[in-house]
């Protein structure tokens, strides 16, 4: 029984271990999000997303499918540095839904000079694709 018990404790600490180093690869591409944002680098901040058509992006204008479409729409509405401003993210929540799969809560920011400052929510699902964690789905209001 003994046993048993000292097996169990051990497959819970690798399970913890497996997402505390997941969270933390996750938090890692927000934090590389973030510091490519605030140098006005929309090419490396979508380096976190999906490369993929079935990227879905959900904003105050309806769904965008696609990579390559979600960049454009970046850059049609952030065309220069101004109006991007300086980006922050706080994280509300992470949650693992499985081994391949997180969603994350949190509030964006940004500080602007002359457009003024906007900001709202956002939940973002990542997957685990070919080892690699990437945003498939960004629903940000």
């Amino acid at each position: 029984m003994k046993y048993f018990f000292l097996f169990i404790l051990l497959i819970a600490h690798i399970a913890l271990s497996a997402q505390i180093k997941d969270e933390k690869k996750i938090l890692t591409i927000l934090e590389k999000q973030t510091v490519a944002w605030n140098r006005g680098d929309l090419d490396a901040f979508m380096e976190g997303y999906w490369h993929n058509d079935s990227l879905m992006f959900i904003g105050k204008t309806g769904i965008t499918y696609g990579y390559n479409e979600t960049l454009a729409n970046y850059k049609k509405g952030y065309p220069d540095k101004e109006s991007m401003g300086e980006l922050k993210f706080d994280i509300i929540k992470i949650t693992k839904l499985g081994k391949d799969a997180c969603y994350v809560i949190g509030k964006w920011h940004l500080k602007r000079e002359k457009k003024g400052d906007i900001g709202g929510h956002y939940t973002l699902l990542f997957r685990k694709l070919q080892g690699q964690w990437v945003i498939v789905a960004d629903h940000s209001s």
